[in-house]
């Protein structure tokens, strides 16, 4: 693993994605392998191979996180890419998955074999060493994919929900702030994702966005606009099972904000109410003319509780 990081750092490497997935494979199936033979579990399959790491990931006994596995999955897909492909230059699009498997691994090797294997020194850094200006980071942003890697790019998050890919172990999230500072003391740190201060960074500084624009509709609104955009009778009181039965906010006023479904719903904490998006409007319009869904939210009993 410190080899991988090692040439995806070195300036005069232009093969860094290729030689990051292979070496970084190869890496955790050793680790993992040397995690079932100390378990006393033959890595051997009856035809004499040693198990692969896809093999292992899948296994109930797998050791790892489901966004480890996942992470470990995205980054096999890369592997299996770069035998008939060369991807390169495209480097900085998945650093995010790179990030992650690096921290996952020390984790990883720390929980299985002890602390005094961290490779926190050698891997503190991985990946980036040189501070980023804010020019750099659009036009990192701003770049655009060739169609091949558009494909494998789009495969990798396959069949994946918007939880796992947001899960800091299947790829690391980096929050960039702007604070006053000198040049000198100016970085960007890199945060294990099962630290307190990891956990503040995913609650509190997330992208803002005016809930006035992101979910403009109060219930009211949301109850006209599906009842005119369908034939069957659409009311408040349709418009509360409906959230009930889709789950996408508590019965309360005083939620907490894992408990609100932001792609649907948020709560304004000032007005104490909440207000919904064009996507709840078009979800809900879509499955009332639908019988059986429509029947299903209509089913939902509604009480004081």
């Amino acid at each position: 693993m410190i080899l991988a990081v090692q040439t995806f750092n070195s300036p005069g490497v232009n093969f860094k994605t290729e030689v990051f997935s292979v070496l970084a494979n190869i890496a955790w199936t050793y680790l993992l392998h040397q995690h079932y033979e100390r378990t006393k579990v033959s890595i051997y399959n009856s035809d004499g191979q040693s198990l692969s790491l896809t093999a292992m990931l899948e296994r109930p006994d797998c050791p790892v996180s489901e966004g480890t596995k996942n992470n470990l999955r995205a980054l096999k897909l890369i592997r299996d890419k770069v035998e008939h492909h060369l991807l390169g230059g495209v480097d900085p699009d998945w650093h995010a998955l790179y990030q992650a498997c690096c921290l996952n691994f020390d984790r990883t090797i720390c929980e299985l074999f002890g602390d005094r294997l961290s490779l926190s020194s050698e891997l503190s850094l991985a990946l980036q060493f040189a501070r980023m200006e804010i020019g750099q980071l659009g036009s990192v942003q701003s770049h655009q994919l060739p169609k091949k890697i558009k494909a494998v790019d789009a495969q990798l998050a396959e069949g994946m929900t918007d939880e796992q890919i947001a899960d800091l172990h299947y790829q690391f999230g980096v929050v960039y702030t702007l604070t006053s500072t000198s040049k000198s003391k100016a970085h960007i740190r890199f945060v294990l994702p099962d630290t307190p201060e990891a956990e503040a960074i995913e609650n509190i500084l997330v992208k803002y966005k005016d809930a006035g624009k992101s979910h403009p509709f109060r219930a009211s609104d949301v109850t006209k606009l599906v009842d005119e955009r369908t034939e069957e009778k659409f009311t408040s009181h349709n418009h509360t099972q409906a959230w009930r039965f889709h789950k996408v906010r508590p019965r309360n006023f005083k939620p907490e904000s894992k408990q609100v479904n932001g792609k649907f719903c948020t709560y304004h904490s000032l007005h104490k109410d909440y207000s919904y998006s064009q996507d709840w409007v078009d979800l809900l319009a879509s499955e009332w003319t639908d019988p059986k869904k429509r029947n299903k939210i209509k089913a939902v009993k509604l009480n004081k509780s």
